[in-house]
C-alpha cells in the first residue's frame, strides 16, 4: 500500500483532490491508521480514480459521478450531459457568429438574446379583432372578465403578459389573437376565459423600443436572424409588452419584447 503522498505521485493527482474525493465518498482510502491519521491506497484503486477523473473532465457533477459509481444506469446521465454540451456548443456558435458580424462592421440595431422561457400558468382569451386599433380594448376586456370570475386571483411578479397572432400569416384586418397573462394559479373559466399551464421553451428574443407601427422592422430582423442561424419557429411568436401607453406617455418610450419559440433544424 502507498501513503497518500506516494499515491498522489503515482496517480498524478494532488493530495488535496484525493482528500476531496474521500470527503465526497467517491474514492475512500484502502486503509486509515486512526492513530496517525495516515491514509493508504492500493494500486488496484488507480483504474477507479482514472474513471472519476474522466467523468470530471467531461463536466459531470460530483452527484452524478457518485451515482455512476454506485451502479446507476450510465446512459441517462451521459445522455443528459451530452445534451448540455450540445447546448453549450450551439450557444458558443451563436456568439461566434455575432462576433463575426461585429468584426465585419455590421450594425446591429437589435440585440438577439437566447432565453429559456419558464413554465407558467396563464389565463387567456382568444378572439378576432377588426384591426390593430382594437387590440388594447381586447386586452382590457379579458382582464375585466377574468377579474369578475376570479376577484382574488393575482398576477405573477414581475408581470408577464403577451399577445400571439393565430392566423398563420400577416393580416391587418380580422386578426385572430390570443392574449395571455401569467397568474399564480388556475382559476374559474367561462366560454371566453380559459386557463392553461405553458411548458418551458427556448426562444430567440429581441427588444423593440418605440411605436407598435414599427414592429414590422423588428420582426423582419428576427426572422432573418433565425433563418441565418439554423433555427426554426415552433410555436406562435409572443409580443410581450413591458412598457406602453399605460405607464409611458411618449411612444418612443414603449418597450416590447418579441419572443420566438425555436428549435434547431
Amino acid at each position: 500500500m502507498y501513503k497518500i503522498g506516494e499515491f498522489s505521485m503515482l496517480s498524478k493527482t494532488t493530495v488535496k483532490t484525493l482528500r476531496y474525493y474521500e470527503k465526497e465518498k467517491l474514492l475512500l482510502p484502502a486503509y486509515v491508521d486512526f492513530e496517525t491519521g495516515y491514509r493508504y491506497y492500493e494500486t488496484s484503486q488507480l483504474p477507479e480514480l482514472a474513471k472519476i477523473i474522466a467523468y470530471r473532465q467531461i463536466g459531470l457533477s460530483i452527484h452524478d459521478i457518485r451515482n455512476l459509481l454506485t451502479g446507476t444506469d450510465s446512459q441517462e446521465i451521459l445522455n443528459k450531459r451530452k445534451q448540455e454540451v450540445l447546448k453549450l456548443i450551439s450557444d458558443s456558435n451563436n456568439q461566434l457568429l455575432q462576433i463575426y458580424d461585429l468584426l465585419e462592421g455590421k450594425e446591429m440595431k437589435y440585440e438577439v438574446i437566447m432565453k429559456q422561457l419558464p413554465e407558467h400558468i396563464v389565463y387567456y382569451m382568444e378572439g378576432t379583432i377588426r384591426d390593430f386599433s382594437e387590440l388594447v380594448s381586447f386586452i382590457l376586456k379579458s382582464g375585466e372578465e377574468c377579474g369578475t370570475l376570479n376577484p382574488t386571483l393575482k398576477c405573477i411578479q414581475p408581470e408577464y403578459c403577451y399577445v400571439e397572432y393565430l392566423d398563420g400569416e400577416y393580416k391587418e384586418t380580422d386578426i385572430k389573437v390570443r392574449y395571455s397573462q401569467a397568474v399564480e394559479k388556475m382559476g374559474i373559466e367561462n366560454e371566453h376565459i380559459k386557463f392553461q399551464k405553458i411548458e418551458p421553451i427556448e426562444a430567440v428574443c429581441i427588444y423593440h423600443k418605440g411605436s407598435y407601427s414599427n414592429l414590422r422592422e423588428a420582426y423582419g430582423f428576427l426572422i432573418k436572424w433565425i433563418e441565418e442561424h439554423g433555427y426554426e419557429i415552433v410555436a406562435p411568436v409572443r409580443e410581450s409588452y413591458i412598457d406602453g401607453m399605460w405607464n409611458k406617455d411618449p411612444e418612443e418610450e414603449w418597450l416590447t419584447e418579441i419572443q420566438a419559440p425555436v428549435c434547431k433544424k
